[in-house]
């Protein structure tokens, strides 16, 4: 028997999770721009290094709150972030999957979220990650498998993006804030490959399409794993060289 395309066993459809939205993506960074220029006063430093075409994905570490739509106001490509569905409350919840940020349930395998994080990957979109899982100090010491899984299963490189500052001055205001107008810098690093000396293939365009390595057992993702954090842990070293932020703790 014939299977209809998009149906399973006797004509059954496959149910699949809606595409994040792009063009929710593209309203979503300039809302971003608008709000993190006026209030506060980024300093972008390597945003040239990001790939203009093909999949990216963008490995942010996390000390505040407004690190992610720190990224999405600066960076030059509008991104989707996996967000824990604990965000997604009230009117968020609208909002956010309107501007095709992920909803991700960390306490379980998400095959919905991975899903859509890998569609994104697919069709060449850009998908944030903060691989520590949770916000914390922000230095990359202690990751997740998440990122190596996205990145080993897609072939897609890894851009290292260090948000500092953000945690620096409290706002007097509103406490839970940075300081209106204080200065927030993020630096994006060079692109890299999850597994040494694996490539996925060019796109003839100046970008690269999700290709993936097929090594996707448990310890291929262990070594992706400690490749990415020793990538990263030298990014932000030298982002805090860069910025003359060496001794401050994020």
């Amino acid at each position: 028997m014939r299977r209809h395309p998009g149906r399973g066993e006797a004509g059954r459809e496959v149910s699949r999770p809606p595409a994040a939205s792009e063009r929710g993506a593209e309203i979503g960074r300039r809302i971003g721009v608008g709000l993190m220029y006026g209030l506060w006063r980024p300093r972008v430093l390597g945003a040239w290094r990001v790939p203009a075409t093909g999949p990216v994905i963008f490995a942010v570490n996390h000390s505040h709150n407004i690190d992610g739509p720190m990224v999405m106001g600066v960076a030059p490509r509008p991104t989707h972030f996996l967000i824990k569905k604990e965000a997604f409350t009230g009117p968020l919840d609208p909002f956010l999957t309107g501007i095709g940020q992920l909803k991700v349930d960390r306490a379980s395998v998400d095959r919905t979220a991975i899903t859509r994080a890998l569609g994104v990957l697919e069709s060449g979109g850009v998908l944030g990650i903060f691989p520590e899982g949770t916000r914390g100090e922000g230095d990359f010491a202690a990751l997740r498998a998440g990122l190596a899984y996205f990145a080993v299963r897609s072939g897609a490189p890894i851009v290292p993006v260090a948000v500092l500052g953000s945690t620096e001055r409290r706002g007097r205001l509103i406490k839970a804030l940075p300081a209106l107008r204080s200065r927030v810098d993020v630096v994006f690093g060079d692109p890299f490959d999850a597994i040494e000396g694996v490539r996925s293939s060019d796109t003839g365009g100046g970008g690269r399409r999700a290709g993936g390595t097929g090594r996707r057992t448990r310890g291929a993702l262990d070594e992706a794993t400690e490749r990415i954090r020793k990538q990263l842990a030298a990014h932000l070293e030298n982002a805090r060289r860069l910025t003359g932020r060496q001794e401050t703790l994020e």
